[in-house]
């Protein structure tokens, strides 16, 4: 499996002045091994341009850099992956859109959905909002760590934790059965994302050992 231990999700508001591919660059200086670029609602073109301007800040690092949602986007710039929620395209639409190489990630929010992750189709799920978050208006009510440990047993595809999750609560996360954190405000709202992301790096590293 491809390192998705410590996801980073860009979010644009967050990042700020800083800008999305500079705290791009900086989270995987720190430890980030997978970024993506998560422009909800912008046009297929603005999605093209951020992630051209995400990948090149990447370019060397050895990071995955996936699309949230935009296949065509995610096309254009030869990404690595898309990820889909349970409202967006569904993981038959979108694994023939991308085609078998690139990686295939699908929002869960209960158990049931999490069960019902099809492996020939997706690569991991994103499982959560563990926490209440602010980077998502509209998430589902949070689960928890039991509800992350029940939703990592249920999926036959590895669990990335999502929702409100920060160097403090990774390596709980891990322990209850992720195969790696996901975050955003933990990262984009920081001041100095690339030492937040090494923080979140110990921790997992730490959780792991």
């Amino acid at each position: 499996m491809r390192d998705l231990s410590v996801y980073l999700v860009l979010d644009a508001g967050m990042c700020g002045a800083r800008g999305l591919a500079e705290t791009a660059r900086a989270a995987v200086a720190g430890g980030a091994t997978a970024v993506q670029l998560r422009l909800k609602d912008a046009p297929t073109e603005a999605v093209i341009e951020a992630g051209r301007a995400v990948k090149t800040a990447l370019a060397g690092s050895g990071a995955l850099f996936v699309v949230n949602d935009d296949v065509a986007a995610a096309a254009a710039l030869g990404a690595d992956g898309v990820h889909v929620g349970q409202g967006d395209l569904s993981p038959a639409e979108a694994r023939a859109a991308i085609g078998p190489g690139r990686l295939l990630g699908l929002s869960v929010e209960t158990e049931a959905q999490a069960a019902a992750a099809d492996p020939t189709l997706v690569d991991h799920v994103g499982a959560g909002p563990v926490f209440a978050t602010g980077s998502k208006a509209d998430h589902a009510p949070p689960v928890g760590m039991d509800g992350l440990a029940a939703m990592a047993r249920a999926a036959r595809v590895p669990a990335v934790a999502i929702g409100g999750l920060s160097a403090a609560t990774a390596g709980e996360a891990m322990r209850a059965g992720a195969a790696g954190v996901a975050v955003v405000s933990a990262i984009c709202a920081a001041a100095d994302p690339e030492a937040a992301a090494r923080e979140i790096a110990r921790a997992v590293r730490e959780a792991r050992a």
